[in-house]
């Protein structure tokens, strides 16, 4: 929660007890976080806050028209000089966004599908967490926590949810199934926003080894991307008695010559092979080119205002994460069939801007102290999915030096950043194969 003397956490506050009070009543309570309407089951004041707490998400239709009113009154830039993403997202896909936002994007399905599968909160060390809790009908189905990244969201992985719990409708057999547990980061969502500092992916690490504790899990396996792979090998590293492997699509695997070379401005190393090459290459182009929304996260997260105060700017900042990502969402929104559609990316983004945690989220590239793709010498079973549109496409030389106990590697023909979201029926496959070992 906000600072209680502020005048906005007076009113969230007012709110806590108008619905721990309904609650008790034998009402639905309702709570509000960054003003967005959230009905949960609670117990009455002086109730255990580390209870499973059921939520229910439901915008008030204001909101939404404000919305739209503020994307409508956008004050825009001049058009780019170039013919090209080399000065950023483009004009006309910033305009075809807002045309499509202000005119035709349906909020309330998003808002159907996240409530159509069960939602929790719980407190854990101080801020509440909220995650999906999907259990398969399958008997024996392994548990997976998956962590999603910036500037993703739980809607990332929404597609996988049935495919993994309910795998014979699917392709798939019973003995693939999976329960899914996917939370929300703090700061991110429906999660809380922490008031002090230090929630770094170690210490997130930490909460969802007590997540998954607290559901009744004392095996289970874990996955992540972007922070979500951060984090999920901050939990490789606690090692928990419960954790039997990871799954990465987002590998840390780059060795310290390489590292030292790109830091430099350097040319690649003369012994390469070409995966290698390539890989660096990649690297190259991010650390030159696509590096400074995350440069500016990570020192000053305080400073993005009109990532709160203007939708089309935080649209655009969000859509800017890297250049293949953000030339797929171009081709999208030119009305090109992709992986993601244009109520996809207008999902995660809407979800932002409901939440107001866009300077919330950002905090965590300042709270991270770890060179994210350097080697955390992890030392439990490790998967490893390379698709060939992230930021890198980590070679097996390098992977298999970063993981001595790699279970699984396959470099796939398709999909980025975003891979679950993207290519759902690819990631679903090799998240079956890659844990089919550890069962």
């Amino acid at each position: 929660m906000a600072d209680s003397t502020r005048p906005e956490a007076s009113s969230r506050r007012r709110f806590m007890e108008t619905a721990v009070a309904a609650a008790a009543a034998g009402s639905a309570s309702r709570f509000v976080f960054a003003d967005t309407a959230i009905t949960t089951t609670s117990g009455p004041p002086g109730s255990d806050k580390t209870a499973l707490r059921r939520l229910h998400v439901h915008v008030p239709e204001a909101q939404l028209t404000e919305l739209r009113r503020r994307v409508k009154a956008t004050k825009w830039p001049v058009r780019e000089t170039v013919p090209d993403a080399s000065q950023g997202v483009q004009f006309a896909t910033m305009q075809s966004v807002a045309h499509y936002w202000t005119t035709t994007y349906d909020w309330r399905k998003v808002e159907a599908k996240l409530n159509a599968h069960p939602q929790f909160v719980t407190e854990i060390d101080g801020v509440d967490v909220h995650f999906t809790h999907v259990r398969s009908r399958h008997a024996n189905a392994l548990p997976i926590i998956i962590t999603h990244g910036w500037p993703g969201s739980v809607i990332e992985q929404m597609k996988i949810i049935d495919p993994l719990t309910n795998p014979t409708a699917h392709g798939g057999a019973p003995a693939d199934a999976f329960d899914v547990v996917i939370p929300s980061l703090p700061g991110y969502g429906f999660s809380g926003t922490p008031t002090t500092t230090g929630w770094d992916p170690a210490r997130v690490a930490r909460a969802w080894v007590v997540l998954m504790e607290r559901v009744g899990y004392t095996r289970y396996v874990a996955q992540g991307g972007d922070w979500g792979n951060a984090v999920t090998e901050q939990m490789a590293l606690l090692r928990p008695p419960g954790l039997l492997a990871m799954h990465t699509n987002m590998p840390a695997t780059v060795p310290d010559d390489i590292a030292s070379a790109l830091k430099d401005g350097k040319p690649a190393p003369a012994n390469l092979s070409e995966d290698e090459k390539h890989a660096f290459d990649q690297l190259d182009f991010f650390y030159k080119h696509g590096l400074g929304y995350a440069l500016e996260m990570a020192n000053r997260p305080q400073t993005l205002y009109g990532l709160q105060d203007s939708p089309i700017g935080a649209a655009a900042w969000m859509l800017d994460h890297d250049a293949s990502s953000q030339a797929m969402i171009a081709r999208v929104f030119q009305g090109q069939p992709e992986g993601l559609t244009r109520d996809d990316v207008l999902d995660n983004i809407t979800l932002y801007w409901l939440t107001g945690t866009s300077i919330s989220s950002a905090r965590l590239y300042w709270e991270n102290k770890f060179n994210f793709f350097a080697p955390k010498h992890v030392e439990i079973p490790v998967a490893v999915s390379v698709f060939p549109d992230e930021i890198y496409a980590a070679p097996r030389s390098w992977t298999e030096r970063a993981y001595p106990k790699l279970i699984h590697y396959n470099r796939l023909s398709k999909g980025g950043h975003f891979a679950a979201w993207e290519q759902p029926q690819l990631f679903t496959q090799e998240i079956r194969a890659s844990f089919q070992s550890v069962r």
